[in-house]
């Protein structure tokens, strides 16, 4: 599992928009438990250059986070990424384009308040109700900054927060912003967790001087702004319907398990010293779970040839491992050998022998899948079952083999069919009643967050079921790589999530 997400625990909509009647402006009013966040700004609705701004307000539960790092459920600093994910809501009003939303943290602590109305802006937030507004940030305590305070200067870690930024083109684009830097600042306690204001970028706001050169009332001194409006970009809130649409943290990161045992080649000179090593894997299984070991010692691996099942004859070459986590050790090492199976044998300078185990070893020389069968496969789920529930994670062990597959005598004799591993093989999950990805392919990005680990059983990837929403049909689709290009597989997995 690769992917952990964070549903917004509170969000609102501000505004010094004018109301109906174009004369008041609706400062006052809250839209916290509306199912829509509204970003926009408006020039010369009211008098020519009149300026009218709405900016959203959202934030997330940090100590979840916190929780599920400390459980190990979230890697460390700087193994994983935080992505703020907002989706945007489609309506009949103007659409704009090609601008920039600033992606600010706020500084100062905010109420999310229950006003409904986006339209009359009747919900107001008064000094004896609960919420935030364009001039109160709760109750009746100001924002020092009407529109909200948010972390505005250069970032320097642990004294401020860093800004961010995110352009539209066409306009109906999903706001998808590595947010990493920040969140690590809120888990670390750096800086308290306010969550992030969403807003036009000064030089996309409205236009307005003043001779004091600050700010008038409710309307921010912005002389460099914009005299033409850009309305109106609409995302789904928390309370939104939606069970995709809700904005949410996103936590990302590499999880594969790159086991060779079933993929170990000796090293040749046709290939570099990257491509010459290969992974290893020790499993510390005690009844049924993982477990470290329970001494602080060295753990080393040591590579024999074999004779009649048995490790025999010279060492070949030795590594310490390391652990990578609860109970899973790690070598990284090249062989150089003409044998075709070896042992490696796993000890501890306190606890001795550990485990034996045997290599078959291949060669680069005689590869025997070409990379143009790459898109010749014939692949399937092994362990696919109808159903899961919503609280589930389930491992998903895929097995794949040519399509022009030809068995030897000793294959069919033994019906043991051995397949493929493909080194690097992604997956997405589409909801099959309207085709929506769900999980996106991360193959165009750095994260390799959907990438498919492999051991000597062949690739399999795990899945937190909890990122489905129940009572739906959902659908695997793998790629896999080859030739500097990525081929998606024409199977498609199906299964259902249920409550329970």
């Amino acid at each position: 599992m690769a992917i952990k997400k964070y549903i917004a625990d509170k969000d609102n909509t501000i505004t010094n928009a004018f109301d109906l009647n174009l004369s008041t402006r609706a400062t006052g009013s809250n839209m916290g438990a509306a199912d829509i966040l509204e970003v926009f700004s408006i020039y010369g609705q009211n008098t020519t250059s009149s300026i009218e701004l709405s900016r959203a307000l959202v934030q997330f539960p940090i100590s979840d986070i916190i929780s599920d790092r400390a459980a190990g459920t979230v890697p460390a600093s700087g193994s994983v990424r935080f992505f703020l994910r907002m989706f945007n809501a489609r309506h009949s009003e103007q659409l704009p384009k090609e601008f920039t939303v600033n992606v600010m943290a706020v500084s100062a602590s905010w109420q999310e308040g229950s006003g409904l109305d986006m339209e009359s802006y009747t919900d107001k937030t008064k000094d004896s109700v609960e919420g935030s507004n364009w001039i109160n940030r709760s109750q009746s305590t100001a924002w020092d900054k009407v529109g909200g305070d948010y972390h505005s200067s250069s970032y320097v870690a642990g004294t401020s927060m860093p800004n961010y930024t995110f352009t539209f083109n066409d306009g109906a684009e999903d706001l998808l912003v590595d947010v990493t830097m920040a969140v690590e600042e809120w888990i670390a306690g750096e800086q308290s967790n306010y969550g992030f204001g969403v807003f036009l970028t000064s030089s996309f706001e409205g236009s307005s001087s003043f001779a004091a050169a600050a700010d008038s009332g409710s309307v921010l001194h912005n002389p460099d702004g914009q005299t033409k409006s850009f309305y109106t970009k609409r995302f789904f809130s928390r309370s939104s319907e939606f069970f995709f649409k809700k904005p949410s943290i996103e936590a990302r990161w590499d999880s594969r398990v790159r086991d060779d045992r079933g993929n170990f080649y000796a090293s040749s000179s046709l290939a570099t010293a990257a491509d010459n090593l290969n992974n290893l894997y020790f499993y510390n299984y005690i009844r049924g779970r993982l477990v470290d070991i329970p001494h602080t010692e060295t753990v080393t691996v040591n590579i024999y040839a074999s004779e009649d099942d048995l490790p025999a004859g010279a060492l070949l070459t030795s590594a310490a491992a390391s652990k990578t986590s609860t109970g899973t050790y790690r070598v990284e090492l090249a062989v150089t050998t003409t044998a075709s199976i070896l042992h490696d044998v796993w000890s501890g300078s306190i606890g001795g022998e550990y485990k034996t185990g045997s290599l078959k070893i291949k060669s680069f020389n005689s590869a025997s899948l070409l990379a143009d069968e790459y898109t010749n496969f014939v692949t399937k789920i092994t362990n696919l079952k109808s159903k899961y529930t919503k609280n589930e994670k389930a491992r998903f062990r895929v097995f794949t083999r040519p399509r022009n597959f030809s068995p030897t005598i000793y294959t069919v004799a033994s019906s043991d069919i051995e397949g493929e591993v493909i080194p690097s093989a992604s997956y997405e999950v589409l909801r099959i009643v309207d085709e929506h990805t769900v999980i996106n392919n991360s193959t165009g990005s750095s994260t390799n967050h959907t990438y498919l680990s492999y051991d000597n059983s062949g690739s399999y990837f795990d899945l937190d079921m909890s990122l489905l929403e129940p009572g739906y049909m959902y659908g695997i689709k793998l790629a896999y790589h080859s030739s500097n290009d990525w081929r998606e597989q024409e199977e498609v997995f199906k299964f259902r999530v249920e409550d329970n």
